[in-house]
């Protein structure tokens, strides 16, 4: 008999083989996928032979299908062909609008559930050698969206430049000189920056710098979205700053890590 379910998969930062094996399993068993614009099309390789492969993307300013529309193809071919994966670029509980989805499909009466994926605001940084926490220069970090649904600049961002955390923003490239501009009002002018675009990939692209030029920088680099935007001092750990970092902690009796 046919058994409606949904099965909300992480598909990772972009690289396809940064996808976890049990999403792979999950891929397999499938009857339909709905893919995102940030889910890598080679993913679809694990489909198994006769499965409806569909693409949903959505891009900011280009909302090919718009969410409800997802959702009602979500419980439609839920109840028509069975188990229906949801494939998204990182992780799903990440600004990836799982929530939603899953409240349409509990109220039909549809199972759920949720295979987790390696985010792009922890693999980006990584992939540049950039880690997020390090002894000495950060104990602890924001992940942020840099815009809201309105095209507003969020709030948590005023937030997160008084914090001497790392900050991650996601999502805001189209606001990155107006975000830079509230971390120099609260003194971060010379904090260490980068931008990362399509991390993970052949297309990945990186500007370093701080938050008085990296805008500036991320502009004359060609850098766009997607792309990610990291605040802090564990940026000077990245290659292209390192030996400057080295150099200024040479003398100190403190480990530079």
């Amino acid at each position: 008999m046919l058994q409606p379910m949904l099965s909300l998969v992480g598909a990772g930062p972009g690289d396809p083989e940064l996808i976890t094996l049990k999403a792979i399993k999950t891929l397999r068993a499938a009857d339909v996928i709905l893919y995102d614009a940030l889910a890598c099309e080679e993913l679809l390789q694990y489909a198994s032979p006769g499965t409806l492969c569909l693409s949903v993307g959505k891009r900011p300013g280009h909302h090919a299908v718009p969410q409800d529309e997802i959702c009602r193809l979500i419980v439609h071919y839920a109840h028509s062909h069975g188990h229906v994966v949801r494939l998204k670029g990182g992780d799903p509980f990440l600004f990836g609008r799982a929530e939603e989805e899953i409240r349409v499909a509990r109220e039909a009466g549809i199972p759920v559930q949720t295979i987790p994926g390696i985010t792009s605001a922890i693999a980006a940084p990584a992939s540049q050698g950039i880690p997020l926490t390090a002894r000495g220069l950060h104990e602890s970090c924001w992940i942020t969206t840099g815009t809201t649904r309105t095209g507003t600049i969020s709030a948590d961002i005023a937030l997160a430049a008084q914090s001497t955390a790392t900050v991650v923003i996601l999502m805001g490239m189209s606001r990155i000189r107006e975000i830079m501009d509230i971390f120099i009002t609260n003194g971060k002018s010379g904090i260490p920056a980068a931008v990362i675009q399509s991390a993970t990939t052949g297309e990945e692209r990186c500007a370093t710098g701080s938050v008085a030029d990296i805008a500036e920088l991320a502009e004359e680099a060609g850098i766009g979205s997607p792309a990610v935007i990291i605040i802090g001092e564990t940026v000077r750990l990245h290659p292209a700053l390192w030996k400057e970092y080295a150099n200024l902690t040479a003398h100190s009796n403190e480990p530079p890590l």
